[in-house]
This record gives C-alpha cells, structure tokens and sequence, in this order.
C-alpha cells in the first residue's frame, strides 16, 4: 500500500509563484485529475510531485517520509509522461522499450519500423507503452491523450485501470474528459 501526500506545496515557475497552498492526497489505486485553464499550473505541479522543480514550500511525502529526500529513489517509483513523447527517431519501438506493452497500444505491428515513421498519435502511444512497462507505482501524466482518436483513448483508459487495480497510482493533467472511475479532480 503506497500513500503519497502533498500538504501545503507552493511552486515558483521562475519568478513568478504559479501553485500555492495546494495539498492533497493519494492511497494505492487513487486517481487524482488536475483541471485548470492553460498557465494555471498544471505541469509545474507534476514537474515538482516529481522532483523536477523544487518546491518553494510544502512537504511532498511517500508513505510518511520525504519523497524528495533521496532524488533516485523517487525516481524510481515515477512514470513520466511530458508533453513531448521523448520518441528518438531512429529507433523503433522495440528499441524504446515498450516491451509487451505495445501490443497493449496497439503497436505490434510496428514494432521493427523507425520511429520517425509513425504518426504522432502512434508516437504519443509508443510513450505511454513505455509508461506502461515501467515498474513504477506511480504515473505522472501531462496531457496524456493528446493526439490520441478515440479508440486509443478508451485502450489508455483501460491500461489506467488495469494499472490501478495492480495498486498504482496515477495523477494526470487534461483537459479532455477521461473515463477513469472514482477519481478525484483538483482544480487549480
């Protein structure tokens, strides 16, 4: 059982305080949906859950001890999922480690082929197999069904939720509606 708590977390984004006050929390199999206008905040907030972008107050903790105490640690319990799919042209997905995953995004079939060939929404899906073979308990989604069509969007969703029912955890930015039971929305 992982528990992760945010209690008070405020953000700067260069000069400017973009997050402040903001606390929430999350047990094994949680879903937590950030909602906000563009700018409001939401990839800074996954940027600092993540260790990427210091805190300027607050306390993050995993299962009561600091989460941002020993940096590779916590990497280690992360999924990351930017806004860039971080896809190298040159190699196929295979080569990215998308693993059996890729069957599960639909991507078999290109699994020898340059990455530079694949459309962006199969790029997008070739990110989130790598998402998806990773061991972490936790994903940090920005965005993650941009570029998807629907049918890709309904496989993510169900990946989210075979992921949840193993006890993962996700937090997810969008502005797209996602079909993910029980989860929790901050607006910010």
């Amino acid at each position: 059982m992982h528990l992760l708590t945010a209690s008070k977390l405020a953000v700067f984004r260069g000069e400017r305080l973009v997050l402040s006050d903001i606390s929430f929390t999350l047990a094994s199999d949680g879903v937590l949906l950030l909602r906000g206008p563009n700018g409001a905040g939401k990839s800074t907030l996954l940027r600092a859950i993540a260790g990427l972008t210091p805190l300027a107050a607050g306390a993050l903790s995993w299962n009561g001890e600091n989460a941002l105490e020993d940096l590779p640690t916590h990497a280690g319990r992360i999924a990351w999922l930017g806004h860039l799919d971080a896809v190298k042209p040159a190699l196929t997905p295979a080569e990215h480690g998308g693993g059996p995953a890729l069957g599960a995004v639909g991507l078999a079939a290109y699994a020898n082929l340059p990455a530079r060939l694949l459309s962006a929404g199969q790029k997008r899906r070739l990110a989130i197999a790598r998402v998806v073979a990773s061991a972490a308990p936790l994903w940090l989604l920005d965005e993650p069904t941009t570029g998807l069509d629907g049918a890709s969007t309904e496989k993510f969703c169900a990946l989210c939720e075979a992921h949840r029912a193993g006890g993962g955890m996700i937090i997810a930015s969008t502005h797209m509606p996602l079909d993910l039971r029980a989860a929790e929305t901050l607006e910010l």
